[in-house]
């Protein structure tokens, strides 16, 4: 049993020798705890000290078997010690002389390394510097196209800068600040460009009224140049072709307005009559800063802004122009100036709308001019009704009507204007009603209701050149000779015509019809006839110191009057080229003027006449108590007698000139006579009728009945 311990023992031992032996000496460790954890450390021991001295042994044979070769490997390498040693001194004395000769070849690398590094440098400088040229110069032009004020241009280089230039150099510092600043840049044009179109806005309220004048006079010169051709249609063919290859052309150059086309005939034309060529709208403005603005704004997407302020700023101006000043009806001049300012506050709207897309369009336009027709026709109805004076009332008609056809030519509808009008016609012909009203009590109050006398053939002829008058009779009587009317009947009827003139000239240019204006003419000469000389020829008849000459000339005159009316009848066909057969056509109505105004003579004939028997029986002084008659008629009888006789003596001694009227006359002195002999005798039987007779004699009656038998014979 002892000897199976000591052999397990002794394997163990053996086993931990190996490992010692082929274990690292950092780990060895644990196997010498486990010599240790045993209790054959001692024997262990002496085991590996058996082993050391083992291995020493080997160790020692060894060595002695390789001796001499480890000594002459000392001596080779004692060898190769000195050799090496002069082989060191050489490399020394070859790297020294190396030194010597390469430092003129290192400071010649070490200048061209620096040439070589500046000059990368100066390519890059170079490369950076063609990047940021550019860059510098565009904000160079962008500086100076500010300074001259060209902000569009200004606007187009800073869009370049901003997507093209900068992105490409973004990195520096100095495009930095240049981005920085572009906000800035823009916010600057914009509120130059704005300051401009200000000054624009102001300029055209400036120069509305010249703008409206020049369109206004380029519309009239149009309008004689159709007179011209519609008169001369031959010659002005040729002058037409012209202008059409002319306004052909110019319409190609520039689109401007409806009436560049328009104006461009009108200054083609070679007429020595025309005025100088007018000016157009863009000539008398500047539109490049509305132009400007806009497109300004349209880059900076603010063209709806730009659009709501132009707008809003023209629609007041437009409130300013269509103010009327107080004064305006007292000249012409001030509805021409409120006209002018009209008529270029359109035509700059006209040209906005032609010469840009959709700054105006044609609904703001026709809103604006809507706006505008309804004020001009109310302040027009207004002032015009404080006009008084028919040849003001007739320049503001032709005014009136190159306003509107004016403002037609530039495509705006005049329809209402041209209604109004004929409102104001109704006013132009009162207005001539009342002058002529004038004019006849002038006539009327000058003449001296004899008739006309003539010394010569001329004057004759003169007169009845003035008159529709024909007598053969008259005619074959040597001179000096009188027509049978007196002077106002030539004067009176002149007038007439005079005011068919008047009237006629009115209607001119209202693109009316000729029945239109025949009705026109007939009805205010039926005014005229009716009214106005009906009751200038009343006064004259009702005047206190008419005499009876004078009333039997009036009834002579009216009769000649009344003759004439179918001569103003043809008077008035002739110029309206309206024949009085046509259907509607108004007739005149002078014929019962005349018969009214003759029938009023005749009665106040027949009033003088009673009025003078009463003057005669106011003188009447009959004695009711007296016992006996006088030997003859009373004296106030006589004389009313003799005055009776010497008044009917007019009818009956009439010159030659009236034999022609001596039928009529005949009457007229028979109901004259009629009626004094019957208010006489009405007269006389109120004498004795009267409530102060209470009693009377017989030689009173028989004083009386003498002055009755008087009357009788």
């Amino acid at each position: 049993m002892a000897e199976l311990e000591s052999l397990e023992t002794a394997a163990e031992h053996e086993r931990i020798l190996r490992e010692i032996e082929s274990t690292d000496t950092a780990c060895i460790g644990p196997t010498l705890r486990s010599v240790y954890d045993g209790e054959e450390h001692g024997r262990f021991m002496e085991k590996l000290e058996a082993r050391i001295r083992n291995h020493d042994r080997e160790i020692e044979k060894m060595c002695n078997f390789h001796y001499q070769g480890f000594v002459d490997s000392i001596t080779e390498l004692l060898k190769v010690r000195g050799e090496a040693q002069k082989l060191k001194n050489q490399v020394t004395d070859t790297n020294r002389k190396l030194q010597n000769e390469g430092k003129e070849l290192i400071m010649a690398m070490e200048e061209l390394k620096q040439c070589r590094l500046q000059q990368r440098n100066i390519s890059a400088t170079v490369d950076k510097l063609t990047l940021c040229l550019p860059v510098l110069e565009m904000y160079s032009k962008l500086r100076e196209q500010m300074k001259s004020k060209r902000h569009y241009p200004a606007l187009k280089t800073l869009e370049h800068l901003e997507h093209t230039y900068l992105p490409q150099v973004s990195h520096y510092r100095f495009c930095k600040v240049m981005v920085d600043n572009i906000p800035k840049l823009r916010e600057e044009i914009k509120e130059v460009s704005m300051s401009d179109l200000k000054d624009f806005l102001e300029s055209i309220r400036k120069h509305s009224d010249k703008i409206g004048e020049t369109a206004m006079k380029q519309a009239q010169q149009q309008r004689n140049l159709d007179n011209i051709v519609s008169q001369h249609p031959r010659i002005s063919a040729g002058k037409k072709s012209k202008k059409e290859a002319c306004t052909s052309s110019e319409l190609e150059v520039k689109n401007t307005s409806p009436m560049s086309e328009q104006d461009s005939g009108i200054l083609d034309v070679e007429d020595e009559d025309e005025d100088e060529e007018v000016p157009g709208a863009q000539d008398l403005v500047d539109f490049s800063p509305v132009y400007r603005c806009l497109h300004i704004y349209s880059v900076l997407g603010a063209r709806e802004t730009f659009e709501s302020y132009y707008r809003k700023q023209r629609r007041k101006q437009a409130r300013l122009v269509l103010q009327p000043p107080s004064n305006m009806h007292e000249t012409l001049d001030g509805y021409r100036k409120y006209f002018n300012q009209i008529v270029g506050f359109f035509v700059v709207e006209d040209h906005i709308l032609h010469t840009t897309q959709g700054l105006v369009n044609r609904a703001y336009i026709d809103e604006l001019w809507e706006m505008a027709l309804s004020k001009t026709i109310a302040a027009l109805r207004t002032h015009s009704s404080y006009c008084s004076d028919p040849s003001l009332v007739l320049d503001l008609k032709n005014l009136i009507v190159l306003f509107a056809d004016t403002l037609q030519g530039y495509g705006f509808p005049v329809n209402q204007l041209f209604d109004m009008l004929l409102e104001i016609q109704d006013q132009y012909s009162e207005t001539l009603l009342k002058k002529w009203s004038g004019v006849f009590r002038n006539i009327l109050d000058s003449d001296n209701y004899s008739p006309i006398p003539v010394t010569n053939e001329e004057v004759y002829k003169k007169i009845v050149g003035q008159f529709p008058f024909q007598d053969a009779e008259l005619e074959k009587q040597p001179f000096p000779k009188k027509f049978p009317f007196s002077e106002f009947v030539p004067k009176v009827y002149n007038q007439i015509k005079e005011f068919i003139y008047a009237c006629l000239k009115f209607s001119e240019d209202l693109h009316l019809s000729s029945t239109e204006v025949d009705d026109m003419i007939r009805k205010s000469t039926n005014l005229l006839l009716t009214r106005t000389l009906s009751n200038c020829l009343q006064n004259v008849i009702k005047r206190r110191n008419i005499g009876l000459t004078e009333l039997v000339q009036i009834i002579i005159n009216t009769t000649h009057l009344e003759k004439s009316c179918k001569f103003l009848e043809e008077f008035i066909t002739n110029i309206t080229n309206v024949l009085p057969e046509t259907v509607h056509t108004t007739k005149l109505y002078g014929t019962t003027t005349f018969k009214d105004a003759r029938h009023a003579a005749e009665e106040e004939i027949y009033t003088n006449l009673n009025q003078k028997i009463d003057q005669f029986l106011q003188l009447a002084d009959y004695d009711w108590m007296a016992l006996e008659p006088g030997s003859k008629a009373s004296d106030y009888l006589v004389d009313l007698i003799g005055f009776l006789r010497s008044t009917f003596a007019v009818f009956t001694h009439l010159p030659v000139s009236h034999l022609q009227h001596l039928p009529f006359f005949g009457k007229v002195a028979q109901t004259a006579c009629m009626s004094a002999c019957k208010h006489l005798s009405t007269s006389l039987m109120q004498l004795l009728l009267e409530a102060e007779v209470r009693q009377l004699t017989l030689g009173a009656l028989q004083q009386f009945n003498l002055d009755v038998e008087e009357c009788e014979r």
